[in-house]
């Protein structure tokens, strides 16, 4: 396996260039091959619909799993919304629901052997072009998300002797007991239903037009409306459409051998002005001029670029390191087979759910969950997949701006830990100025008003600002999530290190530094933040996120949010030129805060606490008193639960022989607690995902949390305090045995590769996209180093940090003096 570790990074291959890696580059990869240990292959059928194997074009997936005579698709769309913040149709949690688009089922009729079973059955995902692939007796099927267009593809190669009729079912996601056919004339329409929950309306119609199948759904609820559709068509051949049943409508293609190629396309609309429908086959029409192989070589073009962005390539000898390897490039796909819509994937569920609208815990964001998807993700140099995060946010901004001041009689924003896609409902000043009393302790929960009981009584407990009712009304109003202000600071840290590692000042100033902005001004305006006779700034009535006890006072989740954001604050400030009023009063606040406690672990979602962080008595002071996996939630190294932050924290402390075991312990990882009940508990499915948070709750946050203590373990790209330049520093925790390569993005818009050979580092490569300085850590401390500069040889360095100056697009490389990079990499 050494021989092939050696072969994969360093030979030269005719792939052409991509991405991040470009003629010059010291690390030259056969991308399809390095990609390719992600593949996954099944021999016999996928135990449940779960199990499937996940493509997506970013916006909208399908789990693909079979039956032992059809294929088998929930299309999802990571844009679609049920319902919105001021639904009162959903008081109880897990009921409000989003993205199912419709049921696609294409049957293989064979009146003998069963297509999909036995010795001759296969299915496998290709990870490089996000290629599912299904076999069977006579049959053979390919199925992709079109990269360029919202549609599903599938061909269909029948070489049976006897051809059946293949027939293709569009199908409804729901059919409670009052499902009814609406008879014509009903606004309905014959072929359509509608089911009422309050005054929330799901309606779903059958449709077919010009030979093509549609499913309509719409969704409204006083104001709120949304819509979605799929439209299928086939290529190839004829095929007949008919209303099947009251759920279903069908195009039957008729008996042939050879190839057939069908497209659902989806769409979705919150304008009761479109017609979805004629959305959706504006899509399909964009794909019928293509063939299959046409749609796969779209497909190949974009994950090409893709891969070429940025990976970490592993090797040791008991293949713990190879397995990693394999999990870390098998979420990137992952990520950007789900993250590039308008709205970010929701954790459970994703774009895979199976089981129509059931989704425990709901439709809304949870950012403790969505973090582990998203908050070390910078690194992997894909910023456009984090542009659905922004979007989300940033989109409703003006709700949160509301929200914090009806509710906490704050400024700025707060962004609660549970929310709705669209932000916050807008509160009656009434009940905004008595939750005002209420939340903040002012008014005890006992005298709270009918008035107030009532407009509450159909809100969902789900979300933080009523959660209350998802525990015990009259505990109220402390609950989980009801007091968690932290969560304002991680995304506005998110907004910060987008900015960081690919400096603008235009998208800080207009998107970024709002919500920095508003984060630091709600802190130092809410009402129960206050200096006391210790000359300390002090906060109570919060939350240490959802440990109990709850409503408690200078938790450690909200000091160090506050320890975070006012120097960021500060420091975006200065970059600007704006705001310099409030820097003082930021900092009066920022310098007199209460130390760092001890737990949680600073540094799960920041980097407060790392190697080169200027408080090095903190730092040493933390390691010592951390004691390894099993000291937190989550169980012990080699079972850790899927929300457990263990590999960021040995990662951030530098505690390179303990990645050994978290890093596998996360991506291996069985659920933290059993689902509720009736939930189910699946564990680990054969796709790599998980179904720990009970039914319809697919979810691969453990990728996420691993991959994030990975990233942190081979380069560390933060400054010592936020005023100071980044200093990188390479395998700032990596366990000895493990060989590694990767190209990983850093501050200040460099992307940095590097090598580690036989426990020594090989090479650090920098290339600088912007010019500027680039502080990096010397890799060999106890020797000096020569820069190589766009292959050739430059000036040689010395000491402990190596301050480089770059120019736009020039490319580095570091090796210790007296070596020289591979000639064929010299000019």
């Amino acid at each position: 396996m050494k021989t092939e570790f050696t072969s994969l990074c360093l030979s030269l291959l005719a792939l052409g260039t991509a991405g991040a890696q470009t003629s010059d580059s010291l690390l030259k990869y056969d991308y399809r091959s390095l990609v390719a240990h992600s593949d996954l292959s099944f021999n016999t059928p996928a135990p449940s619909s779960h199990d499937g194997l996940p493509i997506g074009n970013g916006r909208l997936g399908t789990l693909v799993w079979t039956t032992p005579s059809a294929l088998h698709y929930q299309i999802n769309h990571d844009d679609l919304f049920c319902s919105g913040n001021n639904t009162l149709a959903s008081p109880k949690g897990h009921t409000d629901y989003s993205a199912g688009c419709g049921y696609v089922d294409i049957n293989l009729v064979d009146f003998g052997n069963d297509v999909f079973a036995g010795g001759k059955f296969s299915q496998h995902l290709s990870v490089y072009e996000g290629l599912e692939t299904a076999g069977g007796d006579g049959v053979e099927t390919r199925s992709l998300a079109w990269t360029d267009g919202d549609v599903i593809a599938t061909e269909v190669d029948d070489q049976r002797s006897h051809p059946g009729a293949i027939n293709i079912d569009l199908r409804m996601l729901r059919y409670a007991q009052n499902f009814t056919v609406q008879p014509s004339p009903s606004p309905i329409g014959p072929h359509g239903a509608a089911i009422r929950t309050g005054d929330h309306v799901a309606i779903s119609r059958l449709d077919i037009r010009d030979g093509k199948i549609l499913l309509t759904q719409e969704f409204t609820e006083g104001n709120f409306y949304s819509a979605s559709a799929i439209a299928i068509g086939v290529v190839g051949c004829e095929a007949k459409p008919s209303y099947y049943n009251e759920l279903t409508v069908r195009l039957s293609a008729e008996p042939r051998q050879g190839k057939l190629l069908i497209l659902a396309a989806a769409a979705v609309s919150y304008d009761r002005r479109e017609n979805v429908g004629d959305l959706a086959l504006k899509q399909l029409a964009a794909a019928q001029g293509k063939s299959f192989d046409d749609l796969l070589q779209d497909n190949r073009k974009w994950w090409g670029n893709f891969w070429g962005e940025g990976f970490i390539h592993l090797h040791s000898a008991d293949g713990v390191a190879d397995n990693v390897e394999k999990y870390y490039t098998y979420f990137l796909y992952l990520m950007g087979s789900c993250s590039r819509a308008t709205y970010m994937p929701r954790f459970c569920g994703v774009l895979w759910g199976t089981d129509g609208d059931l989704r425990m815990w709901g439709s809304m964001y949870w950012w403790h969950n969505q973090g582990c998807l998203f908050d070390g993700f910078t690194p992997a140099n894909r910023p456009e997949l984090m542009t659905c995060v922004f979007n989300s946010y940033s989109r409703y901004l003006n709700t949160y701006a509301r929200a914090a001041q009806q509710q906490w009689g704050s400024q700025g924003i707060w962004i609660p830990e549970t929310t709705w896609f669209n932000g916050l409902e807008d509160l009656p000043d009434n009940i905004a100025a008595e939750m005002r009393d209420l939340y903040l302790a002012r008014k005890p929960w006992s005298e709270r008003s009918k008035e107030f009981d009532a407009y509450a009584l159909n809100k969902n407990g789900l979300n933080s600002r009523w959660n209350y009712r998802y525990t015990d009304t009259q505990q109220g109003p402390f609950a989980w999530t009801s007091h968690v202000l932290s969560t304002t600071a991680k995304i506005a840290n998110l907004y910060w290190l987008h900015y960081a590692y690919w400096p603008n000042q235009e998208w800080l100033r207009a998107t970024a530094y709002p919500v920095i902005r508003g984060t630091a001004e709600f802190y130092r305006n809410f009402p129960n933040l206050y200096k006391a006779d210790d000359g300390k700034y002090h906060i109570r009535y919060v939350n240490n996120l959802e440990e109990r006890p709850w409503g408690s006072s200078d938790t450690p989740e909200e000091l160090l949010a506050m320890r975070v954001m006012f120097p960021i604050a500060i420091r975006a400030s200065e970059i600007l030129n704006v705001d310099a009023d409030l820097r003082p009063k930021w900092k009066e606040i920022s310098d007199n805060l209460l130390p760092v406690p001890r737990a949680p672990q600073p540094g799960e979602y920041y980097d407060i606490c790392t190697p080169v962080s200027d408080d090095t008595a903190l730092f040493n002071s933390l390691k010592a008193s951390y004691n390894g996996p099993g000291s937190r939630k989550g169980g012990d190294g080699g079972n850790l639960g899927i929300l457990s932050r263990e590999p960021v924290i040995a990662a951030n402390l530098g505690m390179g022989e303990l990645i050994k075991t978290v890093v596998p312990g996360q991506m291996h990882s069985t659920p933290e607690h059993k689902a509720p009940a009736g939930g189910g508990d699946r564990g680990q499915l054969r796709n790599r995902m998980m179904m720990g948070e009970g039914a319809g709750a697919i979810e691969f946050e453990q990728l996420g949390n691993a991959a994030h203590g990975l990233q942190n373990a081979v380069l560390q790209s933060v400054p010592p305090s936020a005023e100071k330049e980044p200093i990188n520093t390479v395998f700032p925790a990596w366990p000895k045995g493990w060989d590694a390569e990767f190209t990983l993005a850093a501050r200040g818009a460099f992307l940095i590769s590097a090598s580690m050979q036989n426990d020594q580092p090989a090479f650090v490569e920098i290339l600088s996209e912007k010019g500027g300085q680039c502080i990096v850590q010397n890799p060999w401390p106890d020797g000096d180093a020569t820069v190589y500069r766009n292959g050739k040889a430059g000036e040689g360095v010395s000491g402990r940090l190596l301050t480089l100056s770059t120019t736009a697009g020039e490319r580095l490389a570091l090796v210790p003096k007296g070596q020289v990079p591979a000639a064929k990499f010299l000019r």
